[in-house]
């Protein structure tokens, strides 16, 4: 029997159409398996596709799956803004109790005028990377080891769906960046991490406390526009250095594409944090499998 799956585009921390970090929404997924996702998620080729299906427990409102074009995701900020975009499109606004892989998380509109805000756990500082190890991971980037920032010195952060953050002293050298993506794909199982997020605290762009960039080969995305997740990551890493004063950052990203993006960051005092930004409904579709 042919089914018709219903499917959004979003963009997500933007509030301008064809910037920020697009994703998919398929809503009513529950019939749907994985390999129909997948297919589905690489069909539609953003980093990210999120599917939503009913809930499971009386403890959230919604579950909901990621998959990039290779490979299921265990989290994804964008892609949960996209989500809550759609759903607020729909039955208009309110909080939601979101299940995934990692656990549940709220969604909700935030304060003023910064549209979404996701509330989850503060992920954990894993190891250093250094030596021989680094000089590759530099190499691969197109890095020069004296553009690092000693402040940062390079760090694996998160459980499952791990970045490694990289630190470089100015943002003018961001643009510069030439990664063989085919040489960091081989080297993520290695250092232990799929995504490489270069950032720095010296951004050459207005209106934020540090720009970045992500390549995420790995799993298929040679670079993601604006990751929400990995400036969790790295908002947590700063305050552990004592480089985070107001407990709060705002992240350029996706400049470097065209997309560009801002994405806020606020640690909370309850061992989580708080991802908050816009998204832009693009298009609404189906399709039939």
């Amino acid at each position: 029997m042919t089914r018709k799956i219903q499917i959004h585009q979003v963009d997500a921390f933007t509030r301008t159409h064809f910037t920020g970090n697009p994703a998919g929404v398929v809503l009513n997924a529950d019939s749907l398996d994985d390999a129909e996702m997948l297919a589905i998620a690489r069909e539609l080729n953003n980093a990210d596709t999120a599917f939503v299906s009913a809930p499971d427990g009386a403890d959230h409102d919604l579950r909901v799956r990621f998959f990039t074009p290779r490979t299921e995701a265990a989290f994804v900020g964008h892609a949960t803004l996209a989500v809550h975009a759609v759903l607020t499109r729909r039955d208009g606004p309110r909080a939601r109790r979101q299940k995934g892989r990692t656990g549940i998380v709220e969604v909700g509109a935030a304060a003023g005028d910064a549209g979404f805000e996701i509330r989850l756990p503060r992920p954990p500082l894993a190891s250093l990377v250094e030596g021989a190890e680094l000089a590759e991971v530099c190499a691969a980037l197109g890095i020069p080891m004296s553009q690092l920032d000693a402040a940062c010195p390079p760090r694996i952060v998160g459980t499952g769906s791990t970045r490694l953050l990289i630190a470089l002293t100015e943002g003018s050298a961001l643009g510069g960046l030439a990664p063989d993506l085919a040489r960091l794909a081989a080297l993520s199982p290695r250092v232990g991490a799929p995504g490489y997020f270069v950032f720095s605290r010296r951004p050459a762009v207005a209106d934020c406390t540090l720009e970045s960039r992500m390549f995420c080969p790995a799993l298929g995305i040679s670079e993601d526009p604006v990751s929400g997740n990995a400036h969790g990551m790295l908002a947590v890493y700063l305050d552990s250095l004592g480089l985070l004063p107001t407990s709060r950052l705002r992240g350029a990203q996706g400049h470097h594409l065209g997309r560009p993006g801002r994405v806020d960051v606020e640690l909370l005092g309850d061992a989580r944090l708080a991802l908050r930004g816009a998204a832009c409904h693009v298009f609404e579709t189906r399709i039939e499998i």
